[in-house]
């Protein structure tokens, strides 16, 4: 799975960014991040363009299940005080173990008091 960070740095043109996406064709990701990443856009031509990225990419959207949402609560009733734990991140971080996926994230200091959560750190 690949975290909205990562693809964010893709879309600005960050060369690592790209060689990673590349490399990692076909990916999923979590719902969460789609909407991230949509929320981010500045007009239609853009969402336009981020919409054949993903064609291209054959990404799969990994919908919020039960199971996600029951994992993301617990993650943030535990980490949210202690770790500043942001729903998102929970919802992404509980997607990854429940598909057991690793997550290429470039937001270590997001996940890595998750436990058995398998991180690929990302550096632009």
């Amino acid at each position: 799975m690949i975290d909205s960070d990562v693809l964010i740095w893709y879309l600005r043109g960050n060369k690592n960014a790209k060689d990673l996406v590349d490399k990692n064709i076909p990916f999923a990701i979590s719902a969460i991040t789609y909407m991230e990443l949509i929320q981010g856009m500045r007009d239609k031509q853009e969402l336009s363009l981020f919409k054949k990225y993903m064609e291209r990419w054959s990404v799969e959207i990994i919908p919020v299940d039960k199971s996600i949402c029951a994992k993301a609560m617990y993650f943030v009733e535990t980490y949210f005080l202690s770790h500043s734990l942001e729903l998102t991140d929970a919802m992404i971080a509980a997607t990854a173990l429940e598909k057991q996926e690793p997550l290429i994230t470039g937001n270590e200091k997001h996940y890595r008091f998750i436990p058995d959560i398998q991180l690929n750190v990302f550096k632009p």
